[in-house]
């Protein structure tokens, strides 16, 4: 039961570390930790590879098509949404099918139920960890419109980091944190053109300025900004209505954050030097990998480059 619930405590992290596509411009890269293995989106396909409690590394591949290569959703702002919901709902296709490989000596299976539950959990966090809680501290702890909103997009900082610092204590999320750190030194490796090695792997950095650890420090900063006239204009109404009006602009926040990331990734050192302070926290989400989880995210990118890269 306890693996169970570190495994939900993945699904439900999952909603928040959503990578922003890659502009690569030889061959658009990005992915996602999972369990015991990595994640990668290509060109056309996913790669998923899972080492599995045998010692050897499971991995498949599938296609994909997204949404955002078509009209309206490839506009501005609206494209960071679909994005996200499209990362959101193969994340978890990837999430399950990784425990399946993962634990197939417990016969611990992720079910329907689990995902609806790990659904709830995010959706807790969400509404209430980082929208409902740094609202009403702020509230309790400030005076003026103003100085309410900024402290709550203080808070809501501070809450977030203290979630990802809390989390990162179970053995089994530290593990999925060094396979994190496994996939961004595999895209870097790749970005930089090296020979694609798991001991050239080892040697490049585990941070990456597309993680979605970066994008959700940005869009704390954002969501001040947004949420500010609406503060204005809804003062002195309920509680709940103020909660809700923040969710109801949640997309609106997720959209800017979307672009702001992408703008970066296109601008060369201009774009790193802006993004780099919310680099750091990525310190937290991710551990350094050993050789073997870099196979892994080596195995996982040939696949979702369909063999393309290790023959």
């Amino acid at each position: 039961m306890f693996k169970k619930l570190n495994m939900l405590f993945m699904l439900a992290m999952n909603l928040f570390t959503v990578q922003a596509e890659s502009d690569f411009k030889k061959i658009p890269v990005g992915g996602q930790a999972v369990i015991e293995g990595v994640l990668m989106k290509g060109k056309n396909l996913w790669g998923l590879a899972v080492r599995r409690p045998a010692g050897d590394i499971f991995h498949e591949n599938w296609p994909h098509s997204s949404r955002t290569q078509r009209m309206p959703y490839k506009l501005p702002l609206i494209r960071g949404v679909v994005t996200m919901c499209e990362m959101m709902a193969t994340g978890f296709k990837a999430l399950s099918r990784s425990a399946e490989v993962a634990l197939e000596e417990t016969q611990e299976k992720l079910t329907f139920k689990d995902i609806l539950l790990s659904i709830f959990i995010a959706v807790f966090a969400v509404g209430g960890l980082f929208i409902a809680l740094p609202l009403w501290l702020a509230g309790k702890l400030a005076s003026t419109p103003l100085n309410i909103n900024i402290l709550e997009g203080i808070l809501r900082a501070v809450i977030f980091i203290s979630y990802v610092a809390v989390i990162g204590l179970w053995s089994d999320i530290r593990e999925v944190f060094r396979y994190h750190g496994a996939e961004h030194k595999t895209i870097n490796a790749f970005e930089k053109g090296l020979e694609m090695t798991p001991e050239n792997i080892m040697k490049c950095s585990r941070i990456h300025p597309r993680c979605g650890t970066s994008f959700l420090l940005i869009a704390v900063i954002v969501s001040i900004i947004i949420f500010s006239p609406v503060k204005t204009l809804i003062a002195g109404e309920s509680f709940a209505l103020q909660v809700l009006a923040r969710i109801i602009l949640i997309p609106v926040v997720i959209g800017i954050s979307y672009e702001i990331i992408r703008f970066a990734s296109k601008s060369g050192t201009l774009g790193l030097c802006l993004i780099s302070p919310f680099l750091t926290l990525q310190y937290l989400t991710t551990r350094e990998p050993d050789i073997k989880q870099s196979e892994v995210a080596l195995i996982s990118l040939d696949s979702a480059l369909d063999g393309g890269l290790l023959s």
